[in-house]
């Protein structure tokens, strides 16, 4: 299985800001999905939230979708993900 090169996209040529996260809330509604995403140094500091995605729920199905389909072969080139 060869390995696919992620090119990011933007709508303006100005280039993707990229944000490390470790720490994730989920909410929803009837209309849609709420993706917190944030980071969090130790286990006694709460997480600081820097980035919210909304999208309706077609959408966020289709994104647990495409992130299972890139756990699944992440797996099968670098092995098992441990869970912290």
């Amino acid at each position: 299985m060869g390995m696919t090169s992620y090119q990011p996209r933007s709508q303006d040529d100005d280039p993707v800001v990229a944000r490390y996260a470790n720490y994730f809330q989920v909410g929803h509604n009837a209309a849609e999905f709420i993706l917190d995403c944030g980071q969090v140094y130790s286990e006694a500091e709460e997480g600081q939230i820097h980035t919210r995605i909304v999208t309706g729920p077609p959408y966020a199905k289709a994104l647990l979708r495409l992130l299972q389909e890139s756990i699944d072969r992440h797996e099968q080139i670098y092995g098992e993900i441990r869970e912290e």
